[in-house]
């Protein structure tokens, strides 16, 4: 046993348990997540990335989707492996999402887009574990959603609105001429309140493309306000405060090593976000390379990743989405997490949109909510075991079906006995003498009562 890794252990409980100097403003989460990362991807369903992952409510036997839902002599089409077909940009309009849905019989996925002038057909495609390894081994070992839902009908902007300030932002999908209102609060506001850290990261972030120049910018670049709606926003613009915790994705890697990763990160990708038609497997090295280099680091024993979609891109999905208001929720979109805490292999079928996201840091840091959406939403807490220690890191394989067990790099090996304790140690020397707040203690186990799924539980696999 090399000195030099129960070193590295030893630095790692000072470098991320030991709480902040005297006199800083920090308040202590609820959960012995102290770092919680959050990454929005685009334009995919869960039937689309998921619908033949084992155990989870995919696409059914027998569905064979008609061309035209008001002709009942029309043909239709079956799911069909997409594998390496070329695919388009689908219509994901708020008029597409209405046709769709079609009432709720949710028959209209082929006919909305052929009303595009599109070929409708490909909707019904969806990938598998061929094409998805990473993310499939990742639910594997981790927990993966299957009843995660956009939290708006619509695309890009309201989600991404939903996602930090619980509220679509704009009576119309598109960020207006103006801006968004000053006056909308955000989950940024909330930890700023509370003297909790937090940054908004870039893929290819240009500072200069804001909603403000926005129109003079040719090409993707521009997408950066739509899916960093802070950059819409002109308070966040003209507070150089609140303006310098937006910043380029090489921050996230360097603040992994320099001890300075915040409490809170919002990330946002660029060339690798999945949109159609883009690349997939781009996606998912972009993905791995963010969860790796957590893993690597002495933060991953504090730290919770989430990974979802911001909407169902004009993809078939099957379940009808819960209609809570005028604006959502929309189709179901991939999620899953992955967390020293994270329940191992587990299928969370709880109902879930973007606000959960929002209510989950509120649970943690003792926040208020920022709107109804959120303070009527569910936490994804079911989705952590908090009654058993941290796992140690495991190396996702990238090939489908993976090995039984994923090997751990020797240089984890150590780290988990050593981390193990040292987390338990660290939790009980941070915590008052009353111990984890009783929602977090072992046996406690989070209502389910808004999962309107048959009862049945899924465990590991």
């Amino acid at each position: 046993m090399k000195l030099s890794r129960a070193l590295f252990v030893i630095a790692a409980f000072f470098f991320v348990f030991l709480p902040a100097p005297v006199g800083a403003a920090r308040r202590e989460p609820n959960t012995p997540i102290r770092h919680f990362i959050v990454l929005m991807q685009e334009n995919h369903t869960f039937d689309n990335y998921f619908g033949t992952y084992p155990g989870a409510d995919g696409l059914p036997p027998d569905v064979c989707m008609p061309l035209d839902p008001n002709d009942p002599s029309s043909e239709c089409v079956r799911p069909f492996h997409l594998g390496n077909l070329p695919i388009e940009d689908l219509d994901h309009s708020v008029l597409t999402f209405r046709r769709q849905y079609n009432g709720g019989r949710m028959d209209g996925f082929i006919w909305a887009l052929r009303l595009r002038n599109q070929d409708g057909r490909i909707a019904m495609g969806y990938y598998d574990g061929r094409d998805l390894p990473y993310y499939w081994n990742l639910a594997s070992q981790y927990v993966l959603f299957d009843r995660f839902f956009s939290s708006a009908h619509g695309g890009s902007v309201w989600n991404h609105m939903y996602w930090i300030a619980a509220v679509p932002g704009t009576e119309k999908n598109s960020i207006p001429a103006e801006g968004f209102p000053n006056d909308i609060v955000t989950i940024f506001d909330r930890l700023d309140e509370a003297g909790i850290s937090w940054k908004f990261y870039i893929q290819n972030y240009d500072p200069s493309i804001t909603y403000r120049s926005r129109t003079e910018i040719v090409g993707p670049r521009a997408a950066q306000v739509v899916w960093c709606p802070l950059l819409a926003i002109p308070r966040y613009l003209d507070d150089p405060k609140l303006f310098q915790r937006i910043v380029p994705l090489d921050e996230y890697f360097t603040d992994l090593q320099n001890g300075t990763l915040p409490e809170v990160a919002y990330i946002v990708p660029s060339g690798a976000s999945e949109h159609p038609p883009g690349s997939i497997q781009a996606g998912q090295r972009f993905v791995r390379s963010l969860i790796q280099a957590l893993m690597r680091s002495p933060y991953w024993w504090s730290s919770a990743f989430l990974v979802t979609y911001d909407d169902w891109g004009g993809w078939y999905d099957h379940v009808p989405p819960p209609q809570v208001d005028d604006y959502g929720y929309g189709f179901r979109v991939p999620a899953f997490l992955v967390s020293p805490y994270a329940k191992r292999g587990f299928i969370d079928s709880t109902t879930y949109d973007f606000t959960s996201i929002l209510k989950f840091i509120e649970e943690n840091w003792d926040l208020e909510p920022l709107a109804e959406r959120d303070a009527r939403a569910t936490s994804i807490m079911n989705a952590f075991d908090f009654s058993q220690p941290p796992r140690a890191p495991a190396f996702i394989p990238w090939d489908w079906p993976p090995p039984s067990e994923p090997p751990r790099p020797k240089s984890h090996a150590v780290y988990a006995v050593y981390g193990t304790a040292l987390a338990i140690g660290a939790l009980a020397f941070l915590l008052p003498a009353g111990g984890l707040p009783q929602r977090f203690r072992p046996g406690w186990r989070h209502s389910r009562k808004d999962d309107t799924r048959p009862s049945g539980p899924k465990g590991s696999r």
